[in-house]
């Protein structure tokens, strides 16, 4: 580990190979950014990230300090707390041994860390990009309340990052708009849209089976109680089209038992990248369920994906969130109110045939290039560029 300035230092606890996404989109800007400048990255590792390195041929030119996960998305609220604080005192102390003048960080994880890039910042006179893919705590106390006075500490920290940052990054214009009036901050707010999965050697079938999937965090957010409990009435009634769960989470237990119980329902658990992109493509419909509450701090990761396959998107949330017109406006599904009784209804639909065809227009093949790795890497690649040019 050298202790040579940096130039740029990128932060982000999910790191590729494991998270194939934000993880790969953010290994090439790192690798691009690396042909001028010192770049670091620091990050969790779970995978032995330098041995992937190597065998793989890639981060040229890019040095890592990665930090030993202790927690997985589906492990419990406490073991994620006391991971988010070693991760934190981690990214201290690398920030002190690498003295950027630039860094990038995400809410990933949230406010604790970000909090410490501000401190580094004011003590070294460095700049700092925040890349807010969530809003927290108000994303996590939607389904899990917190303690009011740990909220509004958490609350004020993390506005105090806002206020104080040289960008900010976020995903959606509600999302901007939520930034603006929690934080009163006047650092210029970009949206960027997260980049789909790689479709790279994804066979796209002429015809789709008849069927639904799921791919992506079984977690708190994703209504997955209530898809359980609509699923089981819809077969209990005499319904037979099939339904494919992928992913991890804390509801992974419960679809594992959901399937167990019937012969409509598989779950396959964790799958590689390349699989859940190809099962997405494979069926006719990708189910899109997300809390009401919390479209305004976030939005789900596994839309890009879903439209990358082809899929129709049954996005399962109230008419008036921002996740809802996203499906309407470009043409990519339908929704279904949160209910047992309309999504047993709308599985019935699809059953019989009783959707009309939604056609893929060239709005959709536009939305298509907005979510490509290449545009999401070429976005904070200029939003980079524009910030050195003022100086």
């Amino acid at each position: 580990m050298g202790f040579k300035k940096a130039d740029l230092v990128i932060i982000n606890r999910s790191f590729w190979p494991i998270y194939p996404v934000i993880g790969e989109a953010l290994l090439r800007f790192a690798e691009q950014q690396a042909e001028t400048k010192d770049v670091r990255v620091i990050m969790q590792d779970h995978a032995d990230i330098r041995a992937e390195l190597k065998n793989q041929c890639r981060g040229d030119g890019v040095q890592f300090y990665p930090c030993k996960a202790r927690s997985v998305s589906g492990s419990g609220v406490l073991r994620r707390v006391v991971d988010a604080i070693f991760f934190m005192v981690w990214v201290f102390a690398m920030l002190l041994c690498a003295r950027p003048k630039k860094v990038y960080v995400s809410t990933d994880p949230p406010v604790l860390v970000p909090f410490m890039v501000l401190v580094y910042s004011k003590l070294f006179n460095a700049e700092y990009i925040y890349h807010l893919q969530d809003i927290h705590p108000e994303a996590a106390n939607v389904v899990i309340p917190v303690n009011k006075w740990l909220f509004g500490a958490l609350r004020w920290l993390d506005s105090l990052v806002m206020r104080h940052a040289n960008l900010i990054i976020t995903v959606t214009e509600e999302m901007a708009q939520e930034i603006r009036l929690r934080s009163a901050t006047v650092a210029p707010i970009s949206v960027v849209s997260n980049p789909a999965v790689s479709f790279d050697g994804v066979i796209m079938p002429v015809s789709k089976r008849a069927g639904f999937t799921f791919c992506g965090n079984a977690g708190r957010l994703q209504r997955i109680p209530l898809l359980i409990e609509a699923i089981s009435a819809y077969i209990k009634s005499g319904g037979t089209l099939p339904f494919i769960f992928a992913g991890g989470g804390v509801f992974a237990k419960a679809l594992e038992q959901l399937s167990n119980n019937n012969a409509n329902v598989t779950y396959l658990g964790q799958i590689s990248a390349a699989e859940a992109a190809q099962l997405s493509a494979d069926y006719q419909w990708a189910l899109l369920p997300i809390e009401d509450g919390v479209t305004r701090f976030a939005f789900p990761s596994k839309s890009s994906s879903y439209v990358f396959s082809g899929a129709y998107v049954a996005a399962i949330c109230g008419d008036q969130t921002s996740v809802a017109s996203w499906v309407r406006t470009n043409n990519l599904g339908v929704v279904i109110e949160p209910d047992v009784e309309s999504l047993c209804a709308f599985f019935r639909q699809v059953e019989c045939h009783e959707i009309d065809d939604i056609s893929f227009d060239q709005q959709r093949l536009k939305l298509k290039q907005r979510l490509s790795f290449d545009c999401f890497i070429s976005q904070l690649e200029q939003l980079l560029a524009a910030r050195e040019a003022r100086q």
